[in-house]
């Protein structure tokens, strides 16, 4: 095992300069799948506008593969349960511990599932909300107000919780917000035009954030 987290590690250095990202795909039922036009809009709107490099198709890994050691940032989303097993759950935690950055987007009704599943990868921490004065929420546009809102779902306030390692913001979690769905083509949800900005604008700061810290 010691051999093979140093391999894992060495690994994700030698990709570490890669701004490619990734769609991870788990178990559960939920729809990983979900808004398929999202990630390409908000890369090619990062390429744009916030001088990423970022490739204009974003693969899909699976939890369990050390392929997801390639990519400095993974994206999850989906509707419903969500399920990581043993070698799931030591596999993300390697990745995140040694640089590695995961966004998971609760498209509506994730949240009971990705808190009991992140509590497998990070036993002794706690998810905790960031304030609207953290980093994430300013680094390339200013959110003033924290997470912004683009869909109603329950008519909740948006939230972002994040998972600190070692002073690092490793894993962040939004809920109430739905940012994939303003990712979107415009035609899928007939989001105004300002909407979907906002998104995006988010979106990207996501991004920059997780490339740079």
């Amino acid at each position: 095992m010691k051999y093979l987290l140093s391999f894992l590690f060495s690994l994700f250095s030698f990709f570490s300069f890669s701004q490619d990202i990734a769609i991870l795909k788990y178990k559960g039922g939920g729809d990983w799948y979900s808004n398929p036009t999202a990630l390409p809009n908000l890369i090619k709107f990062c390429n744009a506008n916030i001088n990423t490099k970022i490739n204009s198709k974003p693969q899909m890994v699976e939890t369990g593969s050390v392929d997801i050691f390639q990519f400095p940032f993974l994206h999850m989303t989906g509707h419903g349960n969500v399920f990581f097993n043993e070698v799931e759950v030591e596999n993300l935690r390697n990745y995140l511990i040694s640089g590695g950055f995961l966004h998971i987007d609760d498209n509506y009704g994730m949240q009971p599932y990705v808190i009991k599943e992140i509590k497998k990868i990070f036993p002794n921490e706690e998810l905790v909300e960031l304030p609207a004065t953290h980093a994430i929420f300013n680094i390339a546009y200013k959110f003033p107000k924290g997470l912004p809102k683009i869909h109603e779902h329950d008519g909740k306030r948006p939230q972002a919780l994040g998972i600190f390692y070692e002073d690092r913001l490793v894993l962040l979690f939004t809920l109430e917000s739905d940012l994939g769905d303003g990712w979107e083509d415009a035609e899928v949800h007939n989001d105004p035009k300002e909407v979907r900005e906002k998104a995006l604008k988010m979106g990207a700061n996501i991004i920059k954030y997780a490339f740079e810290n």
